[in-house]
């Protein structure tokens, strides 16, 4: 018995090393550490971006249109309604004026009882070196109601990857009659 015990002692010993080396294994397949320069990633810096979003929900070519109607017995907020839009970005107010890019994306009214939407966008560039780029925003819009509304950034693509910022939105003009309306941003991203 006891030549046995030894025995089983180290039998135990070398299961646990080698159970911990396979746990090590598996750990090491699904997270490590990187290289900046092998991902290409410069010293971070801070942008500010400035441009015009134009929602048109009137017209013949509508950029921003309804694809989930509120339910029947909707609140005064037409709570659940969802808009999808795409909608242009440029640089001055007048829609005339150069485009930038495209806000892609959707909002919600997303409560039943205050004016509340649920954005979700991506801000597509298509200018200079920012072509192709694009930076994706998250967040609450108590709409018309807050003057300058913040929203997170909360990550990008292209020359993007790894973005964090916010961006502020002021309306520059509403129309309640159509529901077009041009908001004004001022984006504040760090990137790479």
């Amino acid at each position: 018995m006891a030549r046995i015990l030894p025995a089983l002692a180290s039998q135990i010993i070398l299961f646990f090393l080698f159970s911990a080396t396979l746990v090590y294994g598996e750990e090491k397949g699904f997270a490590t550490p990187l290289d900046r320069k092998q991902h290409k990633l410069r010293k971070e810096k801070l942008s500010h971006f400035h441009f015009f979003f134009h929602d048109i929900q009137s017209g013949r070519n509508p950029t921003s249109i309804p694809v989930v109607p509120p339910p029947s017995n909707s609140s005064k907020t037409a709570f659940g309604v969802v808009f999808i839009f795409d909608n242009p970005l440029t640089l001055g107010p007048k829609l005339s004026s150069k485009t930038v890019g495209k806000a892609q994306g959707l909002f919600s009214s997303a409560s039943q009882e205050e004016f509340a939407l649920l954005m979700v966008m991506n801000f597509a560039f298509i200018e200079g070196k920012y072509n192709g780029s694009s930076l994706s925003i998250l967040g609450r819009n108590p709409g018309a109601t807050s003057k300058v509304r913040e929203f997170p950034v909360v990550g990008g693509s292209g020359l993007f990857r790894f973005a964090r910022g916010y961006a502020l939105a002021t309306t520059h003009d509403l129309n309640m009659k159509t529901g077009d309306a041009i908001i004004e941003y001022n984006l504040y991203v760090f990137h790479y």
